[in-house]
This record gives C-alpha cells, structure tokens and sequence, in this order.
C-alpha cells in the first residue's frame, strides 16, 4: 500500500489524469444495478493520494497563465478532481445517451452531449470539491476529514444549483444497500454521503508513513475505527429491519399497472384509443389474467406522461375511463395537463401532471411536476434555442412549466399521497410537503416513465434512489412506471411486490401503513449540518495541531 501511495501521488501530467479517471470510474459499481458498494474505496483512497501529490514544487507550472488566479496546487487539485468526477460520472450515466436514439434521426447528432458533455459539466463539482480540499489540507488523518467536508460540500451543491440534479450522490454506496441504508432515517442521503467518504478513504492511511497501528490487529487506528464504524451502521440496520411487517392501511387496495409501452414512434396521438384501450384490458385483467376486474381495487395507479394527448381535454377518452371504474375506485394517472399562463397571452402553459380520475371520468384532483428535465421537458434559454430550431425531447409547445411543490394530493376517498414525479423521487428533503404531524401522507406516490432509457443501468439508479426516500420519510412508496420498476415498498424500504424491468403486468397490493417520522424528518438541515460542521472543525483542528 505504501508502495501504491507512493506511485500514485508522485503520478504527473497525463498518467496522474489516468489514474483520477480510471478510479473515479471504478466508483460507479458502487451504484445500482451493481450495488458493491467496497468499490467506493478504489476512488476514495486514490483521492486523498491524489491530492497528495497536489503539494506546491519548485517545478514551474506549464499553465504559467493559471498563476495569475490560482496558485498551482490548487489549479492541480482543481483539475485531478474534474477528471476524478469525469470518470465516475462517464461510467455511471452513460446510459443517458440512451434517450438520443428513442428519435434518432432528431437527436442523434446531440449523442456526445449526453454522453460527454453531462458528465464533464458534472466533474466540476467535485473538481472544486479536490480544490477545497487541498486548500485546508492537515497532515495525517486530518485530511480524511477535509475531504469528507470538501467533496460532500460540492454534492450538496449539485443537487441543489441550477436545478440540481443528485444523481448517484456517494451517499447511495450506503443507500443501496437496505441494511446501510437505514442509517438515512437518522441522518439522511448528505449524511449518508459524510459517512461514506470518511469510512471508504480510511484505507489511504495504509500508505502514511509511519502508519500507526493496534498491536493487536495490525492496522491503522483510523481503518479499526472505521471497521467499527461500518460494523455499528449495518447492526443499527438490522435491528431497524428486525421491525415486524408493518401493517396495512385498512379498506384501501392497490393495483399498480405496467404497460410497458415502447417510447417511440408508437407513442403517436394517432395511436391514443389504442393505448388507452390496452390500458383499460391489461388493468381490467388483474394480476392472474383472469382475475374479477377491477372490483375491490381501491387505487389504480398508472405511470407517467401515460397518453399521446391532453388528458383533459379528451372527453372521449375521460368517457371511457369513467366507463370502466367502479364506484369506489380511483385512478391515478400521470398525464399532461394543459393550464392558463396566468398572463392573459391566451396561451396556455403544459405542465407533467397526476391527476386522479373518479366514477364517470370526472377530474377530481391533480398535481404538477415542479422538478423539470433541462432538455428534456423544457429548454433552458427557450427562445436561443427557439431560434436554432431546437426543442426538448417531449413533444409538447414551449416544453413543460414547472408546478408549485412539494404539496399533498388529497381527494376524498384517497389516501392522502405526496405525489413525485419522475426524478423528483431523487430530490432528498423534499419529498414531502412541511405540516402538521397529522397531515402527514400516507404514501409517497412515484410515477415515471423510463422508457427514454430500456434495460440499461438507469432505471435501477432510479428505483434505489426512490426506496431511500421512504426510508428517510418513514412512509411508504407506490410506484408505477411504464417499462419498470413498479413496486410496493414499506417505510423500512423493503420492497414487498414489485414488477421487473421490461416486463408488462399488473401488481396488487395493500397500502403499508406510515410509520412515526425519523429524526431526520423532524430535524432535516439541523442534523446534517452538525455532522459537516463537526468534520470541518476535525479537519481545522488537524491543520492548527502543532
């Protein structure tokens, strides 16, 4: 080990970029659908030696411009950080590009944008996260704790700046994993991602000199702590888990619907009464094809953006589906809803919507995406793009507005449902609109469609970044998505039915009853902001030790 730390950390030029790329690249096996998480300590330990060789030299800087801004050190971390992140991120979003080729012959051209272009926007944040790092870098063991601040630091920015987007936060090496992931109920994803850098870096102190060791156990005193770190996180989470089923919300049945409908030129408004139609048979059929209907099914849930056409403004459509639901069924649906902009322009704004549906096809409730895809459901700089003759994938005037969230989806008859609409499910903290302890729902109801990305690792990053929420909420998740994951989970985040990828069916099941809020949802940013400040203050202290 002290001989890797040494290699790596005198590493220059075009074999020190290699080795923060290959890496950081190595991190991403860390996520779903691989979930090992050990992998986190490939990247995580080469870090902190990587940085380690960002120390000032005699040696001029190449870049002689960067002077003139950044002393060199911190130029170097900058940039062995950006291309650490470029790695990790390359490797684990590659399947974005898979929503290029749903309209080749539209989007093609901009594969490398989503491929490349993404994840080198993305590697910024952890570029700055080496560079923070290097800038109160301690000796020893105190560096362990400047990274953890650092790097968790600029993932709390990118999930929150323009838009954000906390995408396999590193967080999600403990959160993917049910048994680590409980700990999300004290602490949180960002707390969660503290402990991760702290525990998966610990092995770089095997390339200390001298390192400091328990006779005992021959290791170094920060690798047994973090042992026994590791060791008390998955004995929190297998008492949490030791918890008996929870029991379920009386008088309420579910049946989640998971047509698995390509996302392509068969997604076509020509093509509407025929997707509704195949709707309608594969929920009417049940689960054993062959069962009673949808009679005794309290909720039927179906995905997101489930219609080529403004659900609202199809009467016929609404008949239909009025015609079908039983008296004392709802259904839930995500469907495009069309709303007056508000600026007496006559022109209506579109949002991504659920909306529930009663007997005789009345609207009875909706609710509006407030996290939109840049690209994807709307175009940043709308009217450059405009004139570029460009539009987001979704094909709707304008792109999607954002709605106002999070709030509650109550209808009479419903469960109350906070409502999250594809992504949104990854957006930690806030899951759930704030309130009373009474007004707290009684599901997370996530639909999605991931059909934009087919059998590739994405839909597994989402479904895991989705069960978290529950267990961080206490409550538990509904979800319906087109090609999959559909399931039902409790609030422990254990999945009690669900529906694989690619696959078309039907799933029933009772409604889990919510549990008392975690700490983490009664104290949200109090309780991760002790933590970063108590790991900053331990890196401060080790760079002020004489």
């Amino acid at each position: 080990m002290l001989a890797l730390a040494t290699a790596i950390t005198a590493a220059s030029g075009w074999r020190r970029w290699s080795i923060a790329f290959v890496t950081g690249a190595a991190g991403a096996l860390a996520m779903a659908p691989f979930d090992f998480f050990p992998a986190l300590m490939i990247p995580m330990t080469a870090a902190i030696w990587l940085i380690d060789g960002c120390a000032e030299t005699r040696q001029k800087s190449r870049s002689g411009w960067t002077r003139l801004w950044l002393p060199p050190s911190l130029w170097r971390a900058l940039c062995v950080g950006w291309w650490w992140g470029f790695g990790y991120f390359v490797v684990g979003l590659w399947w974005l590009g898979a929503a290029f080729l749903v309209e080749a012959r539209q989007f093609a051209w901009a594969l490398p944008l989503g491929v490349v272009g993404l994840p080198a926007a993305f590697a910024v944040f952890p570029g700055f996260g080496f560079m923070l790092a290097r800038l109160i870098w301690p000796p020893g063991t105190g560096r362990l704790f400047a990274f953890a601040a650092a790097l968790s630091l600029t993932e709390w920015l990118r999930g929150h700046l323009f838009t954000g987007f906390p995408w396999n936060v590193f967080g999600m090496a403990l959160g993917g994993n049910l048994v680590t992931a409980q700990l999300a109920s004290v602490i949180g994803l960002y707390g969660l991602t503290i402990a991760a850098i702290l525990i998966f870096s610990v092995p770089a102190t095997y390339g200390d000199k001298p390192a400091r060791a328990w006779a005992l156990f021959r290791v170094p005193v920060p690798v047994a702590i973090a042992v026994l770190a590791f060791a008390g996180i998955c004995g929190f989470g297998a008492l949490r888990l030791s918890a008996p089923p929870v029991e379920p919300v009386a008088d309420v049945r579910l049946r989640i619907m998971q047509p698995n409908l390509p996302q392509d030129e068969k997604f076509r408004p020509d093509n509407g009464a025929e997707i509704l139609a195949h709707y309608l048979a594969l929920s009417a059929r049940g689960p054993e094809q062959r069962g009673p209907g949808l009679s005794g099914i309290s909720l039927l849930i179906w995905p997101e953006s489930a219609f080529p056409f403004i659900l609202g403004h199809s009467a016929w459509a609404l008949a239909k589906i009025g015609e079908v639901l039983p008296e004392n069924t709802l259904l839930v649906t995500g469907a495009a809803r069309a709303g007056d902009s508000g600026q007496g322009s006559g022109r209506p704004h579109y949002y991504n919507a659920i909306q529930v549906v009663g007997r005789g096809g009345r609207i009875l409730g909706s609710y509006d995406k407030m996290h939109l895809v840049p690209f994807g459901e709307y175009l940043p700089f709308q009217s450059f793009f405009d004139r570029l003759g460009l539009r987001q994938f979704v094909h709707i005037p304008g792109g999607f507005a954002p709605g106002a969230g999070p709030r509650s989806l109550a209808v009479a008859g419903m469960p109350r449902a906070a409502p999250l609409i594809c992504y949104e499910a990854i957006f930690s903290g806030e899951a759930v609109e704030a309130g009373a302890p009474e007004q707290r729902p009684q599901m997370l109801l996530n639909v999605t469609n991931d059909g934009w990305f087919g059998t590739t690792p994405g839909p597994y990053q989402h479904f895991a970044q989705a069960r978290l929420r529950a267990i961080e909420e206490g409550v538990p998740l509904i979800r319906a998505a087109n090609t999959g994951i559909s399931a039902i989970v409790d609030p422990f985040g254990r999945v009690l039915a669900r529906l694989p990828l690619g696959t078309e069916g039907v799933l029933d099941g009772a409604l889990p009853q919510s549990i008392a809020a975690p700490p983490i949802v009664r104290l949200p940013f109090t309780i991760v902001l002790i933590i970063w400040g108590s790991v900053f203050a331990l890196a401060a202290a080790a760079q002020i030790r004489p």
